[in-house]
């Protein structure tokens, strides 16, 4: 068997842990062979729930971590006072080599200010950025930046561009992806302050495949592969994205229920409608990583169920065979030495 690759997992983080989050460990030890998980969070209770639980005893490893970050915490004051907390020791065992990545449905402030402070950025790296995969007709792009970063600067932008572009090519397979920044219209003379200057900056880049602005309605169509944009405007975008999706689902499965021909009806484009939802569901993307820093780190929803966590912890699988981090260092520094 190659190398495994080890995730800590924060298994007292999100609204369902440690339930959930154990689950989703287990299933994706169950789907590869590939990955060894350490659960970190308060022994005792991990070990009541994982008796529930058949696998394979070599790839999986508790760590007790006494102390668990809640969500309303201040952020700066939880990493630095609770330190046997399971962020905190999860998070140390990524900064001491002894994990290869990091998965959280934890605090979202607490889990970014611990992959600044405690997995530290790469050395030239300006800020990193949350980046989530988002559905679209033609299949996902990659919205950067959705939370981590509200007043960026153009430069900022332009990393987060190029991070993306190494994301999308290396991890989903998209050769040469189309780069766009958001805007309010597709002329380039449009948009805030940040956008006009940010726009010729990206036009000019080499190292990325830049198309120009997007709208967000076109967002879902699919026109661009990686969706540069500051962390406000782009949290916007995700949970209206989020917002609307579940709205439709919820509105077409009740308007299948109104009468007896539209139940009939239901049933039998069921199997259809379903794999086309299935398409929509964010769940199956995993979570969103941290990029640009000296270990994965991947922050998923609060409320994850398991399919979530452990679609997460695969993806860091392919995050450490294609070297992610090492062409990140390529992309984006290669100039400046």
């Amino acid at each position: 068997m190659s190398e495994l690759v080890n995730v800590a997992v924060d298994a007292m983080g999100g609204d369902n842990a440690p339930g959930e989050i154990i689950k989703g460990a287990v299933e994706a030890l169950q789907e590869s062979e590939k990955v060894k998980v350490f659960l970190v969070g308060q022994e005792e209770v991990l070990k009541k729930h994982l008796a529930e639980f058949t696998y394979e005893k070599d790839r999986l490893e508790i760590v007790n971590a006494t102390e668990i970050i809640e969500t309303a915490e201040p952020p700066v004051n939880a990493i630095r006072k609770k330190k046997d907390s399971s962020i905190v020791k999860a998070m140390g065992m990524v900064k001491a080599g002894t994990c290869d990545a990091y998965v959280s449905a934890g605090s979202t402030g607490a889990n970014l200010v611990g992959g600044q402070v405690l997995v530290g950025r790469i050395k030239g790296i300006e800020r990193a950025p949350l980046a989530p995969l988002i559905p679209t007709e033609k299949g996902v792009s990659l919205l950067i930046d959705c939370g981590a970063n509200v007043d960026a600067r153009p430069s900022h932008l332009v990393q987060f561009a190029k991070m993306g572009s190494v994301y999308m090519e290396h991890v989903m397979n998209v050769k040469n992806p189309k780069v766009a920044i958001v805007n309010i219209g597709a002329e380039e003379e449009k948009g805030n302050a940040l956008v006009k200057e940010t726009f010729p900056l990206l036009k000019n880049c080499p190292e990325i495949n830049f198309i120009g602005s997007i709208e967000a309605r076109d967002i879902p169509a699919g026109l661009a592969d990686v969706v540069v944009c500051e962390a406000f405007v782009g949290n916007v975008i995700l949970k209206l994205y989020e917002g609307v999706g579940s709205t439709l689902i919820k509105k077409v499965k009740a308007g299948m229920m109104t009468s007896l021909r539209s139940k009939i009806g239901a049933l039998l484009v069921k199997p259809a409608l379903k794999e086309t939802l299935k398409d929509f569901d964010l769940e199956q993307y995993g979570g969103a990583p941290l990029l640009g820093l000296n270990g994965l780190v991947v922050k998923t929803h609060g409320s994850s169920k398991s399919i979530e966590i452990k679609n997460s912890i695969l993806q860091c699988i392919t995050f450490k065979e294609q070297q992610i981090n090492d062409k990140i260092k390529e992309k984006i520094l290669l100039k400046d030495e």
